[in-house]
């Protein structure tokens, strides 16, 4: 069952024009609206990402379905979609919410690192996982990551890569630079991709909201599941292709 929106933020960067919202199950979420300018694909897209990346074991927040009440959407005059200098009201009803990795109001969340602090995050291991992910899905976008400081073993509970009697400090992690030495950096993601079942595919389409959904986005996931099932065996050649084409990306690689 979705959570409620209780609290409009404020409004948050980015194409989509998402808004910082606090919900009834007390978390705070970056929520992308139905009526987003980028289309109701870009909800069910990220709806599916999120659970492939969840059984992968790669870092990524929760996400929710958000219902907006009538009455939030009429006392928060911002909450909305610019257009032509107008802000227009969301639709009452369900939204795609991201989890917020905190209390906004005492968390620091940035998007972009300089080199100095990037090397002492604590799980720059997964942008090897990540890229796995990018080229298997055919990822055309720029990554994205957002990076705060946190308990490593509440953050990184899934962890079974490295065991560090650190984890249970704070640290700073990275919610999904090259650091690709060899194969073994791609794993155990490699493998899970390589092995990935089909019913997580399956089991993310039910959950999608009917009323985001209709008969040509139906075909549209039908064909794309289709796609990434056949590409599993692919990934190891698709990143040897990659590799080759970016040599400099890679430097380290022997």
């Amino acid at each position: 069952m979705p959570v409620t929106a209780t609290n409009w933020l404020r409004p948050m960067r980015g194409g989509s024009q998402t808004h910082l919202l606090k919900a009834s199950d007390g978390h705070h979420y970056v929520v992308k609206l139905t009526n987003n300018p980028q289309g109701i694909r870009t909800l069910i897209n990220e709806w599916i990402a999120q659970r492939i990346l969840s059984y992968l074991k790669i870092p990524c927040p929760e996400v929710e379905i958000i219902e907006i009440p009538q009455d939030l959407i009429e006392a928060s005059p911002k909450l909305g979609i610019l257009r032509n200098q107008i802000v227009q009201a969301p639709p009452a009803g369900w939204h795609f919410g991201s989890r917020y990795p905190g209390d906004p109001t005492v968390l620091t969340v940035y998007d972009i690192l300089p080199d100095i602090q990037l090397v002492s995050c604590r799980n720059l291991h997964h942008f090897a996982a990540i890229l796995a992910f990018d080229i298997w899905s055919a990822n055309a976008d720029s990554r994205q990551s957002v990076f705060y400081r946190a308990r490593l073993l509440v953050v990184l509970a899934s962890e079974d890569k490295i065991q560090d009697p650190d984890y249970a400090m704070r640290g700073l992690v990275a919610s999904m630079i090259d650091l690709v030495r060899s194969w073994a950096d791609f794993e155990p993601w490699l493998s899970r991709i390589q092995t990935f079942p089909e019913s997580i595919l399956d089991k993310a389409l039910h959950e999608i909201p009917r009323a985001w959904l209709d008969s040509a986005h139906f075909d549209e996931l039908t064909n794309l599941f289709d796609r990434l099932l056949q590409r599993r065996s692919k990934v190891p050649q698709l990143i040897e292709a990659t590799k080759a084409k970016f040599p400099t990306h890679f430097p380290n690689w022997r």
